[in-house]
């Protein structure tokens, strides 16, 4: 490695995780707070079996799973201002990711939730429980607990899928490498350098999944 190159990784490292810390991480943390709570109302609209609200939830899950992030992206970026709604670019993404993301994790949330057995529920309505309180203080927690770990894959995936937002100018750390690429002419090295902060990014969040994982499993069997 030459001494010229050497100079570039260390002079843009700063420039790459500063991007990833104001700009990344805060689009991933909003738009997967957003998602969560979308996945949190489409699977309970599917759990409560009602027809019309189930077949609404059905056709969103099946239009977002069914076309590409990036393609969105544009759609709302670069589309809605030829029907006059216009949106800066951060909004935009964490509109994006709010709603791909939440597509996801709704199917995760309806498989937890009916992975509650059912004479659970009958025993909340046995004891005087209504249904919201069944919901909240039976069904809800138990279906977190397995539904963790794949949300936690879902969130270390969003952290990743950010980068697509450099697409609609976005300054996270993706665009923030390009900018450096174009006027150190380094590709492959700088990118290299942005994967690997993308992995320890990644890293950091699997090892707070393992703690979150083993406190509910912890959490779990004490209340067993």
């Amino acid at each position: 490695m030459s001494e010229r190159l050497w100079n570039i990784l260390v002079d843009s490292f700063g420039k790459i995780l500063l991007p990833g810390l104001t700009m990344t991480i805060p689009l991933t943390v909003i738009a997967f707070s957003f998602a969560m709570v979308i996945a949190i109302a489409v699977a309970l609209v599917q759990y409560a079996n009602i027809r019309v609200l189930k077949q609404i939830a059905r056709f969103y899950i099946w239009v977002i799973r069914g076309t590409p992030l990036l393609v969105q992206l544009y759609v709302i970026f670069y589309g809605l201002p030829g029907v006059g709604i216009v949106l800066d670019p951060f909004p935009a993404a964490v509109i994006v990711f709010s709603i791909n993301e939440g597509a996801y994790c709704a199917e995760t949330m309806r498989a937890a939730l009916e992975s509650v057995p059912v004479g659970q529920l009958e025993a909340g309505y046995c004891v005087g429980m209504s249904y919201l309180q069944v919901m909240r203080r039976i069904v809800l927690p138990q279906a977190f607990r397995t539904a963790f770990p794949p949300l936690s894959n879902s969130l270390i995936a969003m952290v990743k899928d950010t980068s697509l937002a450099a697409n609609i100018t976005v300054m996270e750390m993706f665009m923030a490498t390009q900018r450096i690429v174009a006027s150190t002419y380094e590709p492959l090295a700088l990118y290299v350098e942005v994967g690997l902060i993308y992995l320890l990014f990644s890293t950091v969040l699997t090892k707070v999944q393992r703690i979150g994982e083993k406190r509910l499993a912890h959490y779990g069997a004490q209340k067993e």
